[in-house]
């Protein structure tokens, strides 16, 4: 990651599909913990082929980190909602 910050990510799949993933930011200016959720056709549409949603995470959280500053990403949220935020997400992501 750049400037010295770490994103480590863990996901777990969720009764009634999909997975949470826990997400750990980390720089020399301290850490954030972040809750994701992650949808099946949200994952096999933004990575067809992936059996679990950690990299996609890692990724969208690398386009976050682009954007804003660690502090400033929600706390809580489902991975799509990014967009709504940032409507290149999408398209970013598919093109990374």
């Amino acid at each position: 990651m750049r400037n010295g910050t770490t994103v480590a990510v863990g996901c777990i799949p969720r009764v009634g599909g999909g997975w949470e993933c826990s997400v750990d930011v980390r720089d020399a200016a301290g850490a954030t913990r972040h809750a994701v959720t992650v949808q099946r056709d949200d994952l096999a549409r933004l990575e067809p082929g992936a059996v679990d949603p950690q990299r996609l995470v890692r990724r969208s959280f690398d386009f976050l980190l682009e954007r804003e500053r660690k502090e400033s990403i929600l706390e809580r949220f489902d991975l799509m909602t990014i967009g709504h935020y940032f409507p290149e997400y999408e398209r970013v992501i598919a093109g990374m």
